[in-house]
Formats: structure tokens, C-alpha cells, sequence
């Protein structure tokens, strides 16, 4: 029994230095596994990366359809142009045309082979286009003046120079007016040619119809128009001058259409 109990007192000492040494052990090893982990740093943040800008998609240049009709006539007779543009916010037709909108027509008169430019200018760029319009001279001559005879200025002017008609309400220069202000404006040079010193007035007039004050508004517009055409042909403007009769002045007065419209005219007397 005395044995026992010394067997038993010894594994109680071992036992009591045992764990001590097992706690000091694994706090060692806890204090080497401690020591040998590296510190290592936060990783450093990346700045942002910046979004790219939005591409803004090119701008379309202008799209041009320009053409005249006809492209080819006699001397004093009218081209329509007629145009339309996409894509731009300035329009322009030259020569004597000068700003226009997008789209539209208008006629002109050439006197000689011409070439038309269309320009146009918008955000996309800017373009152009060309139609080109030849123009030969009339085969119809004024008549001679009678053989033997001396003629004077007025009696050429008779001869020569014919009254141009007009529509009703209206001072646009119609087809068969450009035909005798054709004939009318080859007249004339021939006229202050002949007598370089000679002046001629071109003369608006209208039929009974409305008011005087507007009669008189519409003469001039007709006789204007007249003197521009004849103008553009190539007859000295300095030798023309322009002057509303309204209906002041009428050549027949009976109630008709046909009446009516021998007074809607622009007439040609020789000036002072």
C-alpha cells in the first residue's frame, strides 16, 4: 500500500511539472509562428479611370439637287432653276440670283451661255453644284424700213418697238410678252444706234378695273418689269425710263376681256 501510494505522488508531481512546460512550449511556439508572419502592407488604391468622352457622330455634309429647265433656249426666253438642299443653313445662287432658301425655283433670263452655281454651307461642310444653259439668238428680224425713204426716230420707234402684254393683277412677264420684248430690245439698239441721242420711256398701264391709287401701283410694277427684261438683254438702262399711267390712259373702252386686255400693257414713246 506504501508503494502505491508513493506511485501515486510521483505521476501527481509529474503531472504538476508537466503542464506548466506544455503552456510555455505552445506559447513559445504561439510567439515564433507570431514573429516569423511579415506585416504586409494594404495594397495601395488605384486612382479611377476616367470615362472616355461620348464621340459625337459627323456632322452630314449638305446634299445638293439643282437643275434648270430648260437648259437650253432662244435669247429671251425664261429658265426656271429649281433646287432643293439638305444639310445646310446657307443657300446661295449666283450670278443674279444671291440668297435663297432650301428649297424653291426661280427663273431667270440669260442673255449669253451662262453657268449657274449652287452653293451650300451647313455644321457637315459645304458643297456645291452647277447647271449651265445655252442661249442662241432669234432668227426673227424686225421689218426694213421701206426703201427710198428717210426715217426718223419716231417712225423707227414705230416700227420697231411693239406694246408687251400683261395678265390680269399681275406684272410677271408671261411668255408671249418676253417674245415681243425680245424683238422690242434688238429694236432698240438698233434705234440708239442710229440715234445715240434718243431716250425712250417705257409706260405702264392697266384696264378700268379698281381703284386708281392701285391701278397706278401695278402701271409702275409693269413698267419696271418691262425695262428690267429689256435691261438684262443688253439695252443701255440709261436710255430707258419707266412711268405709270395706271388706268389713266386707256386704248379701248368697252366692257370685254378683249378690251381689258389691250390696256393691260406696257408701251414705248420717245422720251424729251
Amino acid at each position: 500500500m506504501l508503494r502505491k501510494g508513493n506511485e501515486k505522488i510521483k505521476m501527481s508531481l509529474k503531472n504538476t511539472v508537466r503542464l506548466p512546460l506544455m503552456a510555455a512550449l505552445a506559447a513559445a511556439l504561439m510567439m515564433i509562428a507570431t514573429g516569423c508572419k511579415k506585416n504586409i502592407p494594404p495594397a495601395a488604391k488605384l486612382p479611377d479611370t476616367p470615362k472616355p468622352a461620348p464621340v459625337e457622330a459627323p456632322k452630314a455634309k449638305p446634299v445638293i439637287s439643282f437643275n434648270a429647265d430648260p437648259s437650253s433656249i432662244v435669247r429671251g426666253d425664261a429658265v426656271t432653276l429649281r433646287w432643293t438642299v439638305q444639310n445646310a443653313d446657307a443657300v446661295t445662287i449666283e450670278p443674279g440670283v444671291g440668297t435663297v432658301a432650301a428649297s424653291g425655283s426661280r427663273q431667270v433670263y440669260p442673255t449669253t451661255a451662262t453657268t449657274y452655281i449652287l452653293r451650300a454651307s451647313g455644321p457637315g461642310g459645304s458643297d456645291s453644284a452647277r447647271v449651265s444653259v445655252s442661249v442662241s439668238a432669234p432668227t426673227e428680224k424686225p421689218p426694213a424700213a421701206p426703201s427710198g425713204t428717210t426715217e426718223d426716230v419716231t417712225g423707227a420707234l414705230e416700227r420697231l418697238v411693239k406694246d408687251a402684254y400683261f395678265g390680269y393683277d399681275s406684272a410677271e412677264i408671261r411668255e408671249d410678252a418676253r417674245a415681243t420684248l425680245q424683238r422690242n430690245s434688238d429694236g432698240l439698239k438698233e434705234i440708239f444706234g442710229k440715234f445715240s441721242s434718243s431716250n425712250v420711256i417705257v409706260e405702264g398701264h392697266c384696264d378700268e378695273r379698281g381703284s386708281a391709287e392701285y391701278n397706278l401701283g401695278l402701271g409702275e410694277k409693269r413698267a419696271n418689269a418691262a425695262r428690267e427684261f429689256l435691261v438684262q438683254l443688253g439695252v443701255p438702262g440709261d436710255k430707258l425710263k419707266s412711268v405709270t399711267y395706271g388706268k389713266e390712259r386707256q386704248t379701248c373702252t368697252d366692257a370685254t376681256e378683249d378690251c381689258w386686255q389691250k390696256n393691260r400693257r406696257a408701251h414705248f414713246a420717245l422720251g424729251q
